[in-house]
């Protein structure tokens, strides 16, 4: 008997998801209510949900052994939120089994010198497997300072809009149901 249920190939297809790091979201967001005070996603639960997307655990198919992955194009990555001291006082480590080779910058620092897409690549590595599928998952993910991105066309759209920009529910329901007229 065959272990294959429904439609493998299209399971195995990469999907553009489009992330905003400063847009408010209410669930990846620390504040729950009231509403006004929903706050951007912080920099760690981004980056778990990047991982989660870049890995494919969100998929029925999903093998740790299998690079099943989606694309991720993340915009506005200067506006990265953190909560506490964070921004000045996480320190990122490198060094290169030389001895005395210890080099340390805090994450203000990296910000000004490369950006917010190097800080928040830095916490999704962090957040993948440590093994073979790591650079390619890792080589998935676009991020960019501004809303300016080059892969405008590869994201998903339902009616037009984008997926994840407002009313991109109601333009999935309205196409869902022509569907089921049609047939």
């Amino acid at each position: 008997m065959s272990q294959t249920v429904g439609l493998t190939r299209l399971a195995y297809s990469r999907v553009w998801h489009h992330i905003s790091a400063s847009t408010p979201h209410p669930t990846l967001s620390t504040v729950k209510s009231p509403p006004s005070a929903i706050t951007p996603p912080s920099l760690g639960r981004l980056a778990s949900r990047i991982a989660v997307l870049l890995m494919g655990k969100h998929k029925p198919i999903w093998d740790p052994s299998t690079d099943c992955g989606d694309y991720v194009v993340v915009t506005n990555c200067a506006a990265l939120y953190t909560t506490g001291h964070k921004k000045w006082r996480k320190v990122y480590y490198r060094h290169n089994t030389r001895p005395g080779s210890l080099r340390s910058i805090t994450m203000d620092v990296l910000m000004e010198k490369h950006g917010g897409a190097e800080v928040l690549r830095k916490a999704v590595s962090g957040m993948l497997p440590k093994n073979r599928l790591r650079a390619k998952r890792l080589a998935r993910l676009k991020a960019f300072e501004g809303d300016a991105h080059p892969y405008k066309d590869n994201i998903v759209r339902f009616g037009g809009k984008a997926v994840g920009s407002d009313g991109w529910e109601e333009a999935a329901r309205a196409v869902r149901d022509g569907d089921k007229a049609r047939l």
